[in-house]
């Protein structure tokens, strides 16, 4: 219901009062404050000059002692609690900038997915069902479990396998796939999606370059003081390099993960490219300790 006349006039009187009352509540209490710094301070110094005057000399000394150590005691307080507060950022800065990498995942498996999906439709495959099934697996994964700092060594294997089999599901098994787990304990934790960028380079920089003959081969590896991931897989480097001219850019994929190690584990790790005779490998080693 709306106002009446009478209720806006009064609103008009009460609102500018209000605030001003407001005011002069906390620019009460900043007086009541200041006057007792000032009384404490008359009061300490009234203190100081009596025990001058009746040559209490020791004790005199040791309560100026204070006197200096407090001043002290403050600003070493006050400078620990500007450094938490720094810390705090940074480490809020670092989560946003991890969270930003874990986002940069790239989507042109999501897109190839569907559109192998939309032509199984069409023949009405009987792996449709299986592709929906897999792909929403991969997203869920993607979207919920990518966002949290650690997942299950398991749950990370199962995220591999899906996007294997999408994958093989798409070139028709043409692929020589070999994915070998030396896991020492399958429920140990490690951060999500930090491998997917180069499994889906090997598709999609080598198996994508080749007509035939195209394999990849990789091996996860993890234990209390390590963990590693190595794949090699073939190219062809004269298609790769026509495909690098035309995009005109890089991916962010191999960036994004030498900025994550950076951030996980500072100094405690290991990440190598090489590429010879139209092979490529790669490996990334991390201390644990």
């Amino acid at each position: 219901m709306g106002e009446t006349n009478d209720e806006r006039q009064l609103n008009l009187y009460e609102r500018p009062m209000m605030s001003i009352k407001g005011s002069l509540l906390i620019t009460n209490s900043t007086h009541i404050k200041l006057v007792k710094w000032i009384m404490g301070g008359l009061f300490y110094g009234a203190f100081m000059y009596w025990l001058y005057s009746k040559n209490q000399a020791d004790l005199l000394i040791v309560l100026f002692t204070i006197s200096l150590m407090i001043p002290i005691i403050f600003l070493i307080r006050d400078r620990f609690k500007q450094q938490q507060i720094i810390d705090n950022l940074h480490q809020e800065s670092l989560t946003a900038e991890l969270n930003l990498l874990k986002s940069q995942i790239n989507p042109h498996f999501f897109f190839n997915t569907l559109n192998n999906l939309y032509g199984l439709a069409v023949d009405k495959s009987d792996l449709t069902q299986e592709v929906i099934y897999k792909l929403s697996q991969m997203m869920r994964f993607t979207i919920y479990d990518g966002r949290k700092d650690s997942v299950s060594v398991t749950d990370e294997i199962n995220y591999l396998n899906n996007f294997i089999e999408l994958n093989q599901i798409r070139h028709r098994n043409a692929v020589d796939i070999t994915f070998t787990q030396n896991i020492e304990n399958d429920q140990q934790r490690i951060p999500p999606l930090l491998f997917i960028n180069l499994l889906e380079n090997a598709f999609k920089h080598g198996v994508d370059t080749q007509t035939a003959n195209h394999f990849i081969y990789f091996t996860l590896s993890t234990s209390k003081t390590a963990l590693s991931f190595e794949l090699s897989n073939n190219f062809d480097e004269a298609v790769l390099a026509n495909n690098k001219a035309k995009r005109g850019v890089g991916g962010v994929g191999i960036e994004s993960l030498k900025r994550r190690l950076a951030l996980l584990y500072p100094n405690k790790h290991q990440f190598t490219i090489n590429a010879d005779n139209n092979i490529y490998h790669t490996k990334v080693m991390i201390d644990l300790t």
